[in-house]
C-alpha cells in the first residue's frame, strides 16, 4: 500500500522560506515521478513542480520558477520542496502526489500540508 504523508507546512512572511517534505512508502518508486501539487481555496489544484525519482529530471511551473527546488532522498524516501522568496499567492495546501511510469495520472496522494504566507 503506497502512502505519502507530507510534512512541514506552517506561517511565513513574505520572503521567506519553508521546506516541504513527502515520505514515500509501500514499494519502490524507480521511474515513477513525484509531484509536488498546490490549491488554493475557490482555485484549481496545479501542479508545482515534478521529478523523476530515478533520472532526477525536474519540471517547474513558471510562477515557482527559480524560487522553488524540488528534490528527492533515495536513503531516507523522501521528496523535498525548498520554498524561498515566498509570497502571499504561494499560499495553498501543498500536496504530494506519485504517478506510476505507465500511468497519465497521478494516483496516489497524500493528505496535504496548509501553507501560509502573509504580506
Amino acid at each position: 500500500q503506497v502512502q505519502l504523508v507530507e510534512s512541514g507546512g506552517g506561517l511565513v512572511q513574505a520572503g521567506g522560506s519553508l521546506t516541504l517534505s513527502c515520505a514515500a512508502s509501500g514499494r519502490t518508486f524507480s521511474n515513477y515521478r513525484m509531484g509536488w501539487f498546490r490549491q488554493a481555496p475557490g482555485k484549481k489544484r496545479e501542479l508545482v513542480a515534478s521529478i523523476n525519482w530515478s533520472t532526477g529530471s525536474m519540471v517547474y511551473t513558471d510562477s515557482v520558477k527559480g524560487r522553488f527546488t524540488i528534490s528527492r532522498d533515495n536513503a531516507k524516501n523522501t521528496v523535498n520542496l525548498q520554498m524561498d522568496s515566498l509570497k502571499p499567492e504561494d499560499t495553498a495546501v501543498y500536496y504530494c502526489a506519485s504517478r506510476s511510469p505507465y500511468s497519465r495520472q497521478y494516483n496516489y496522494w497524500g493528505q496535504g500540508t496548509q501553507v501560509t504566507v502573509s504580506s
